[in-house]
C-alpha cells in the first residue's frame, strides 16, 4: 500500500493545499515540500524522480566495488516537482562490515539532508568551518567539489556538506568509520544527465536508513 506525503524536516503529517492554504503544510515547520514516499529500489522508481526533479539527482559513479542502489526520496509535488533528492547506496564499509551513503541535494531551507544528518536544519552552514580547508572533496558533473565535515551530528554517522551546482549537496555515512569512503574523491553524476547506462544499475535492498534517518 502507498505510503502518504510527509514532512522532510521531521517526518511528521502533512496537509495538502486547499482552500485555507496554497501550499503543503506541517504543524511544526509550517509549509513544506513533502516528501514522497519511499518505494523498494528499482531503475523504474529512480527514473520517475530522475524526470521530475528541478535539483540534481546524485550517485556515485561507477558505484565502489560490490556497492549497489538501495532506494531513492524525492521532496516535492506534482506542481512545484523535485526540490530535494536522496539516493541511497549499501555496500562493504572500507573497515570492514556493512556501509551505507546518501547522497542528498536540495534548496535552501527544504531541511532534508539535515533530518538524514541527525541535525535540527534546515541548513548545514552554522555547523560548518569553511574558514578552514575542506576535509573531502567529490567530483560532481565532472567539477572538483569540496565538502566539509558537518559537526555536532550523531556518533553513528559521518557527515560532509557543500555545494554543488548552486545547491546543498550531503553526504552521510553511517556507520562513522565509513567516512572514509568520502576521502577517496568519489565521481558523482547527476543522473538527470545520464544515459541509458542507468538501466544497468545494480539494486540492492531497500535501505532502512533511507526510511528512518
Amino acid at each position: 500500500m502507498r505510503g502518504e506525503p510527509s514532512c522532510p524536516k521531521c517526518g511528521g503529517r502533512v496537509r495538502a493545499p486547499g482552500l485555507f492554504a496554497d501550499a503543503w503544510q506541517c504543524d511544526a515547520h509550517g509549509t513544506v515540500h513533502p516528501l514522497q514516499p519511499v518505494v523498494p529500489p528499482s531503475v523504474e522508481a529512480l527514473s520517475v524522480v530522475v524526470h521530475r526533479s528541478h535539483v540534481p539527482v546524485w550517485m556515485p559513479w561507477p558505484l565502489p566495488v560490490g556497492w549497489l542502489f538501495s532506494g531513492v526520496a524525492c521532496a516535492g509535488d506534482d506542481r512545484s516537482g523535485g526540490r530535494a533528492t536522496a539516493v541511497a547506496c549499501s555496500g562493504p564499509g572500507p573497515l570492514g562490515g556493512s556501509g551505507e551513503l546518501i547522497l542528498v541535494a536540495e534548496e535552501l531551507g527544504v531541511g532534508l539532508g539535515a533530518r538524514y544528518a541527525g541535525l535540527p536544519g534546515p541548513d548545514p552552514g552554522p555547523h560548518m568551518d569553511v574558514a578552514r580547508p575542506p576535509q573531502a572533496k567529490v567530483h560532481a558533473a565532472g567539477r572538483p567539489t569540496p565538502l566539509w565535515h558537518v559537526k555536532d551530528t550523531p556518533a553513528d554517522r559521518a557527515v560532509f556538506a557543500g555545494e554543488a551546482r548552486g545547491l546543498w549537496l550531503w553526504a552521510v555515512v553511517w556507520p562513522e568509520q565509513s567516512g572514509l569512503l568520502m576521502y577517496d574523491e568519489l565521481v558523482l553524476t547527476d543522473l538527470r544527465d545520464a544515459g541509458a547506462e542507468v538501466e544497468l544499475l545494480p539494486c540492492g535492498a531497500l535501505s532502512p536508513r533511507i526510511l528512518t534517518p
